[in-house]
């Protein structure tokens, strides 16, 4: 008897539909199990490790970048399920902070426009949001004072950080060689001085209070350009005459998240010590020399003028490590004796640089 082949025919192809209705499915699952568990989903703790399994559990042809954006959403309306989370960050929308905030929280959130730095951290004292994002520092521009004015007059502690390639765009309504004035925010101006001067010699650079309220003007007429974001053309219906025009590639600002409970050591993480020094000769090497004993390496060091007090400074120090590290928390014992204030801002997981 001739022996029986197998079957040449496949198994039938799921439809899109059937596919799509499964995928629902699990995503309320998801949701279902998430919202039940008692961890805090805001925690960045927690989202670095649903990101190792995704890159563990993908095989393509998706990209990483591309999952994240898609469970940061599910994330995101997790949190809502459970309670509406509540963000502060300045203002107004499509604003930079704006952008770090929805990539840190989700579009889900809450998010809440105020119009100054001050603003952010009182939203956050006074318990109207329950996170606030504050940009700290520029790699061209350097210290964002404000923010650092804030921690030094009541600070709040730092939970995480949303490092962001800035990117800024020359946008408008009308043709590169009709611009009469380009606007923006002066520190936007600032990171885009030398391509303007270059391409668009004979424009005056006119101020605004935000990115986007420069994309607002822009809308208006076709002789005037805004330096903004993508975001804020699309939002406003603005052609992108040239895009990225920074004149450091890699502009870089990085924003800290105030508020929320500390995260737990992760072993890649980063602290923020703020603290006072008697204004005497060597106060700051001594100081300084605490970290290097305990082998501990400094990531970022500023010193800033003492709110209402002249001649005397704070000094802002991030270094690699975890309050709950034996290392730091000597170093932490050392260091206070030989100071006149010291508060640690907070600890938390490193972060990647936002695209």
């Amino acid at each position: 008897m001739a022996k029986r082949r197998p079957s040449s025919t496949s198994p039938p192809k799921q439809s899109l539909a059937e596919i799509d209705r499964q995928i629902v499915a699990l995503l309320n699952v998801r949701a279902s199990h998430a919202k039940a568990e008692s961890t805090d989903l805001a925690d960045p703790q927690s989202w670095q490790t649903l990101q190792r399994r995704l890159a563990r559990a993908n095989n393509g042809p998706l990209t990483e970048e591309t999952l994240d954006r898609v469970f940061r959403e599910l994330q995101s309306g997790i949190r809502q399920l459970r309670r509406p989370v509540h963000v502060a960050y300045l203002g107004p929308p499509y604003s930079y902070s704006h952008l770090a905030a929805i990539h840190r929280f989700g579009l889900s959130a809450v998010l809440v426009p105020v119009q100054a730095i001050p603003a952010v951290f009182e939203e956050v004292r006074t318990g109207n949001c329950d996170f606030g994002l504050v940009p700290l520092d520029n790699s061209t521009d350097g210290r964002i004072a404000d923010t650092l004015d804030s921690f030094a007059r009541r600070s709040a502690p730092i939970s995480g950080e949303v490092p962001m390639r800035i990117h800024h765009h020359l946008l408008g309504i009308g043709r590169r060689d009709e611009i009469r004035i380009v606007c923006s925010k002066p520190q936007a101006i600032s990171q885009c001085r030398q391509w303007l001067a270059r391409h668009l010699p004979t424009a005056t650079l006119e101020e605004t209070a935000s990115t986007t309220a420069a994309a607002e003007r822009a809308a208006a007429s076709a002789d005037i350009a805004a330096v903004a974001s993508r975001e804020a053309g699309k939002h406003y219906g603005l052609k992108t005459l040239a895009a990225n025009i920074e004149d450091h590639p890699d502009n870089l600002t990085r924003f800290a998240v105030i508020g929320g409970n500390a995260p737990s050591p992760t072993g890649q993480d980063k602290m923020t010590v703020m603290f006072e020094l008697s204004h005497q000769p060597g106060a700051l090497a001594t100081a300084i020399g605490v970290f290097r004993r305990y082998e501990l390496n400094l990531t970022w060091v500023e010193s800033f003028p003492m709110p209402d007090t002249p001649n005397e400074y704070l000094f802002f120090v991030e270094l690699e490590g975890h309050l709950e590290d034996p290392q730091v928390q000597q170093a932490i014992r050392s260091l206070k004796p030989k100071t006149n204030r010291l508060e640690v801002l907070g600890s938390y997981p490193r972060s990647p640089v936002l695209e």
